[in-house]
């Protein structure tokens, strides 16, 4: 099982504790050796990082995480515009958690800010939660935009991802390390959703809108100039 390159620190730091504690325990029981390791093995299993393909056409958008979608709704934001939908997506501990872009383009957006830590579930979270933006820019000039949203166990966000960096469709880019939340926004005159709460979505991989214009068109039916 290979596990994502984010989370080399935990894996290897903790890694070494439980080794540690299971050589211990073991001249006490060695069955009581067997948590410590137990315990690693959930650590690996957490920062698994499959491969995965990108379902649909070329322009269509995939999920950027793992997990249950919670809502589709309106919710203006100023990188997408006035008319921005949002798809949320709920990541339990046992879900992956890389973050993957969910369609090729240019980094023209990041944007950390600092905030609450409630349980990622709670509609409140979008608004208050710890998050970092990335936003890209499309080929064909569509804006996108995913939030990675800290919740209540979750304490660190990673973004590798840097501004003028082109990413392709289901490029790994960074983690929410432990229960979180992911955010897609994009225009709806571009792109219609088609996954709706309680279904459940693989990062890189699902197909959670698809486009409705191509080439220049996207231009000429939403697409802005990426703020500066």
């Amino acid at each position: 099982m290979r596990t994502t390159p984010y989370g080399a620190s935990e894996v290897v730091g903790y890694g070494a504790a439980a080794f540690a504690a299971a050589i211990t325990l073991f001249y006490v029981s060695p069955w009581a050796a067997l948590a410590p390791v137990a315990t690693w093995c959930g650590m690996l299993a957490f920062f698994r990082d499959p491969d995965r393909t990108p379902q649909g056409g070329e322009g269509d958008l995939v999920a950027p995480a793992d997990g249950r979608v919670t809502d589709v709704v309106d919710a203006p934001h100023p990188f997408v515009g006035e008319e921005a939908r949002r798809i949320g997506i709920f990541l339990s501990v046992f879900d992956v958690h890389v973050n993957r872009a969910p369609a090729a383009g240019r980094v023209e957006h990041l944007l950390y800010k600092p905030g609450a830590f409630l349980d990622a579930r709670k509609a409140r979270a979008s608004r208050v939660n710890e998050s970092h933006e990335l936003g890209l820019v499309t080929p064909d000039g569509a804006h996108l935009l995913v939030r990675q949203i800290s919740g209540a166990i979750a304490r660190r966000i990673v973004c590798a991802a840097r501004l003028g960096q082109t990413l392709t469709g289901g490029e790994r880019f960074g983690m929410i390390k432990f229960g979180s939340r992911t955010e897609l926004s994009f225009d709806p005159v571009c792109y219609e959703a088609i996954v709706k709460p309680g279904d459940i979505v693989r990062g890189g991989e699902t197909l959670v809108a698809r486009v409705r214009a191509r080439a220049g068109s996207l231009k000429a039916a939403g697409g802005r100039e990426a703020p500066r």
